[in-house]
């Protein structure tokens, strides 16, 4: 294992969150704990990316969002990482083959809100990341719908779990998925950046819905 990558033993349950996190604020820090809580995860690990391709603008210098991510979100069994800038991959698909290769016998599951379901069939290789771990997705607000609507949810609706059975997702046979319902937040990275930059992005000044 490559110095500084956090550990995982044989067996263990491992939540992925990628994004740009510019800035983590309070609701990234809720839906860590969420999936922790509802799909029986040992950890959750943040993949701080160098930078979203679906996304024109650059994200602020990959540091800063780092060590803004580990001031608002601090528990031991969640690692905020730069995990895709030390491997050197762009998309997830790719991301997830090597941790596959450096981690033998963890079970990963990728987690995503709502939102980026939606959107989930323009990523890269989609398809080879539901080949490759099971996805949790989360609700996030304005987006009830969107297991009816999505395309991945609809071409993959025999591969979904019920959510009663969401603690069991890391274990399932691929390709599958499952939506959970949970108290949600309406702060967003772009709301915060539209009003001001990163200002109290770690309190969560906006009240859950």
């Amino acid at each position: 294992m490559r110095q500084g990558f956090p550990i995982a033993t044989r067996g263990q349950s491992i939540g992925l969150l990628g994004g740009s996190f510019d800035p983590a604020h309070a609701g990234h820090a809720h839906i860590t704990r969420e999936a922790m809580r509802r799909f029986g995860l040992d950890q959750v690990w943040w993949l701080v990316s160098p930078g979203n391709p679906l996304k024109a603008r650059g994200p602020a210098p990959m540091a800063r969002r780092i060590a803004q991510a580990r001031r608002v979100m601090r528990d031991p069994k969640v690692k905020v990482t730069g995990l895709e800038a030390e491997l050197g991959t762009r998309f997830t698909a790719e991301t997830l083959a090597r941790l596959r290769a450096l981690y033998p016998g963890v079970r990963f599951v990728w987690l995503m809100g709502a939102d980026n379901l939606a959107q989930f069939h323009r990523w890269e290789d989609w398809r080879t990341i539901l080949s490759l771990v099971p996805v949790g997705v989360l609700a996030r607000p304005g987006h009830r719908m969107v297991t009816r609507q999505a395309r991945a949810a609809q071409m993959f609706a025999r591969a979904r779990i019920r959510a009663e059975a969401a603690r069991h997702l890391a274990c399932a046979d691929l390709p599958a998925w499952c939506f959970v319902q949970m108290p949600m937040s309406d702060l967003s990275s772009s709301s915060i950046r539209a009003e001001g930059g990163w200002r109290g992005a770690a309190e969560g000044r906006r009240e859950w819905t």
